[in-house]
């Protein structure tokens, strides 16, 4: 026979490293986009109520805000678990990413497209710990892939690199049309 739970047995909740965190940045994320509802929405006369453009934005903010104090308060009165801040050292270190994409996308207008793709594809490489020159090779390949790919057949508008202009003429023409 099937055990039957109690409701507090269907309702515990087995708190886990960084929910805590989480838990905080959610409600904050969730009170702030809440509080600039008025300022990037608006409510038209004479308009149905569920047709406002308010209307949904705001009903699903406050349904977050509520499900994130909720989650918060579930986090203060779970047991506390070891290991936070082991969790949020795992997922701020996922930051350091956005940074090498950030620097990228500062380095492609200095140095050109293509350069810059097959530099940071291949630094990348060698950053998660496959530097052999096999593995650097097919991420200089890749790169070149992507790079033909984006500018010649999708035809993706990227400024050229400012390198290009050091390049002679004929050269020139070139490296600012296809890299």
């Amino acid at each position: 026979m099937a055990h039957i739970k109690t409701l507090q047995e269907l309702f515990r909740r087995h708190r886990r490293p960084g929910d805590i965190v989480f838990a905080i940045l959610f409600l904050a994320i969730s009170v702030f986009l809440l509080t600039q509802i008025y300022g990037e929405t608006s409510w038209v006369k004479r308009t149905k109520w569920f047709a406002q453009p308010r209307f949904w934005p705001a009903a699903s903010l406050i349904a977050m805000t509520l499900f994130a104090i909720f989650h918060f308060v579930g986090s203060l009165c779970s047991p506390r678990i070891l290991g936070r801040w082991f969790e949020v050292v795992f997922w701020l270190r996922s930051l350091e990413f956005v940074l090498y994409f950030l620097l990228y996308v500062a380095v492609v207008p200095l140095l050109g497209y293509l350069p810059t793709t097959v530099l940071f594809t291949c630094l990348l490489t060698v950053r998660v710990g496959l530097a052999t020159p096999r593995f650097i090779g097919f991420a200089a390949l890749f790169a070149v892939c992507v790079a033909v790919i984006f500018r010649s057949i999708l035809q993706v508008k990227i400024p050229a690199g400012q390198i290009y202009e050091a390049f002679p003429e004929p050269l020139r023409a070139f490296a600012l049309t296809y890299l």
